[in-house]
């Protein structure tokens, strides 16, 4: 046993929260609530992906018209987003007023914002407006959940079965993100406002089955509010987000629009915030995170590890949907009315895999420790990426579904052990904002993917697109000028149309245009076949390099996570003044 790093900035000044009578399967009890807030809040974050065309047009909104781009956008990534920022505040906010109590407030407004969502009352931009501000309540409610369902659970379980129990939970974040692509596509086909609806039942049970059986475990601190330290992370980390959300959109004659001084503004002092809220944080007295857990070698090799893992899984979701969507299940007959829900069937694999490896890993993990499995579910995933480098645009499907189940079980074994040696390596005290630490990691992760992966895939298709677009055109009888003028739109219209189920010709080419050609002729440019052919060499060049940086960001967290050390486990006892650690 050896004396783990003491924190800089210990508060003992803790009292024991009032709890009801302890119940022997309580642990079981906090596993599946929160759990069942952690799914929901999960497929929330990615159940509008696929719904989108339904929810436009529900609202009458045009989502391929110039000005619903940033709308488009901020539906969904203001949701991930505000969790993202929120999560370390609201894990605080669980160390300073009690855990159960910030998760049950979580529930609660959680499920308020899914019904507001549901009974939009507004159309056209009005009705996005309103969507976009009902996500953020959502956001809102889903950080307070996932910054303390972790703690809650570090809590409630010993030792020796945290790796299971915070494996299951962590499988249920990641795949509620591909559940939601598959629920979504469903739900849209029957009405948009279900998309909303389906997780108010969910959400009402939850709550109230939350608030009548969860105990408060955990110890309240006095610790007062760090207002600088909370203010200079949160602008910081929104301001950088905020950024990379128009970092995608074009600027001016560019592609993408990481020239434009907006962007160039909020990502610079969004990281000049984050260095001053670094200072701010080694001098401060009672300080809003205390930096000194990065010390403990197991929680900063962790949440590396998580950081470069969810960068690289959620860039590889987008371009999976991409990819199907937009040339493969049109090239195999399937109409782009019916693709967004096909996607999501055809990427199951990816999701059974996590599903299996998920709490067969964290049980594992309980008795061998975090380092292997965490490292080898890395370089598993690094292999399957590689392998999707090597498919042809138009594959065959059991060879991409192994390379999905690969890549599933790969970031399962990771997910499960790591999470779990992330939270037993810090004092019992500071597992709220250890928590909310580690959610920002994974968030923020998913966010800095959608851009990094949509700008690289934008770089690949500008350099071949344009040419390739106007020959096409041409070929086909479409105006010279015509033609011009499309292919020099940007790139990522014809990402968002393949994204969101049109049929990206269709729906570029001006109605008297399509009017005034051939029969024949206006038939190929509309059909299924015409846009996936053409597109599917850019498209290539495009993914090569999307999943060759996803593998090299698996191997580096692969590399991270083999530095974690062996088994951690930072435990207080008698008053939470000893603290000790098993190798």
């Amino acid at each position: 046993m050896k004396a783990a790093p003491s924190t800089a900035s210990s508060d003992h000044r803790t009292r024991p929260t009032r709890t009801r009578r302890h119940d022997p399967n309580y642990k079981w009890i906090a596993l599946s609530n929160t759990t069942l807030g952690v799914l929901m809040a999960a497929i929330d974050g990615s159940i509008v992906i696929i719904a989108l065309p339904a929810i436009f047009n529900g609202i009458h909104l045009d989502p391929l018209e110039p000005g619903s781009t940033s709308y488009l956008l901020w539906i969904f990534m203001g949701y991930l987003l505000v969790t993202a920022v929120l999560v370390v505040a609201f894990g605080w906010l669980g160390d300073r007023y009690g855990r159960v109590r910030m998760y049950n407030a979580g529930f609660a407004i959680f499920t308020v914002g899914s019904l507001l969502l549901a009974a939009t009352p507004f159309m056209g931009t009005a009705g996005a407006l309103w969507i976009i501000a009902m996500r953020i309540v959502q956001g809102i409610g889903g950080a307070f959940l996932f910054a303390n369902s972790a703690a809650i659970l570090t809590d409630a379980f010993p030792v020796t079965q945290r790796g299971l129990a915070l494996g299951i939970n962590g499988v249920a974040a990641i795949a509620g993100q591909f559940i939601g692509l598959l629920l979504g596509g469903f739900l849209a086909t029957i009405d948009w406002r279900l998309v909303f609806f389906v997780s108010v039942p969910i959400g009402i049970i939850g709550t109230i089955w939350a608030y009548l059986r969860l105990e408060e475990l955990s110890t309240t601190s006095h610790r007062r509010m760090d207002w600088w330290g909370n203010i200079t992370f949160g602008v910081g980390l929104a301001a950088i987000l905020i950024g990379i959300t128009y970092g995608i959109q074009p600027y001016g004659t560019q592609p993408t629009g990481w020239t434009s001084p907006l962007v160039i503004g909020l990502v610079g002092g969004g990281i000049l915030l984050l260095a001053i809220f670094v200072w701010i944080e080694r001098r401060v007295k009672e300080p809003f995170f205390d930096l000194s857990l990065f010390r403990i070698r197991a929680f900063a090799a962790g949440n590396l590890a998580g950081l470069l893992a969810s960068t690289g899984r959620g860039g590889l979701s987008f371009m999976l949907v991409i990819w199907l969507q937009g040339i493969w299940l049109p090239l195999h007959g399937y109409s782009y009315a019916d693709t967004p829900l096909w996607a999501g069937i055809y990427m199951l694999p990816l999701t059974a895999g996590f599903l299996v490896a998920g709490p067969l890993s964290g049980f594992l993990s309980d008795r061998y420790g975090a380092r292997p499995f965490a490292t080898g579910g890395m370089l598993l995933a690094a292999l399957a990426f590689i392998g999707l480098t090597g498919l042809p645009v138009v594959f065959s499907y059991p060879a991409f579904a192994l390379l999905l189940l690969l890549a599933g079980i790969g970031s399962g074994l990771f997910s499960s052990p790591n999470s779990a040696a992330i939270m037993n390596s810090v004092p019992a005290r500071q597992r709220g904002a250890a928590s909310g630490m580690r959610a920002v990691f994974a968030n923020a992760g998913f966010v800095v993917s959608i851009g990094l992966f949509f700008s690289l895939m934008i770089a690949g298709l500008a350099g071949s697109l344009p040419a390739t677009l106007y020959a096409g055109l041409v070929a086909h009888d479409v105006p010279t000028a015509v033609a011009t003028q499309l292919s020099h739109l940007p790139p990522v219209s014809s990402l968002f149309a393949a994204l969101l189920g049109y049929n990206p010709v269709a729906t570029l080419l001006p109605p008297a245009v399509l009017h005034a050609l051939p029969a024949g002729q206006a038939a190929i440019l509309t059909g299924k076949d015409f846009f996936p052919q053409l597109i599917s060499g850019p498209f290539q060049q495009g993914l090569t390099i999307v999943f060759a940086t996803a593998a090299t960001m698996a191997v580096i967290a692969a590399a991270a996570s083999a530095l974690r050390g062996g088994r951690y486990v930072h435990e207080e006892v008698a008053l939470g003044e000893t603290e000790v650690a098993t190798p």
